[in-house]
């Protein structure tokens, strides 16, 4: 399950997966940075919360046709902020930046620990950061 987080007016999208992520949830999210990229904004940063994703519930399907819409889309994000807490992730995230960076230049794709969320939050949104 897909759900938002925050709501920003801006350019922002905050993004929780909860247990699975599945093709409704993908769809979802789509239709989501759709939505801010037809408000007029250039591009789009995101954060994604997955530290409660269950990922064997998960269909690799599912991953796989989203990688290939944000490869096609690339051009429209801007910040990305992974939150989770596994050590897999934080050692994939400057891995695939290097390769996000030389796409997209100028932006980052930045791994934070549930504990940094408030980071996370100030990373994506420095112009509409509100403290919880």
């Amino acid at each position: 399950m897909i759900e938002k987080i925050r709501t920003y007016k801006g350019n922002t999208l905050a993004l929780e997966v909860i247990d699975e992520f599945t093709g409704t949830d993908e769809k979802l999210a789509q239709k989501f940075f759709k939505e801010k990229v037809e408000e007029g904004f250039g591009y789009v940063n995101v954060l994604v919360k997955l530290d409660e994703l269950n990922v064997s519930k998960s269909k690799t399907k599912v991953f796989m046709e989203d990688i290939i819409w944000i490869l096609r889309n690339y051009r429209q994000i801007g910040n990305i902020a992974i939150v989770a807490h596994s050590k897999i992730l934080k050692a994939l995230i400057p891995i695939d930046n290097v390769f996000f960076e030389r796409l997209q230049k100028g932006y980052q794709e930045r791994y934070f620990d549930i504990t940094q969320l408030e980071e996370a939050f100030q990373f994506v949104a420095p112009n509409e950061y509100e403290p919880i």
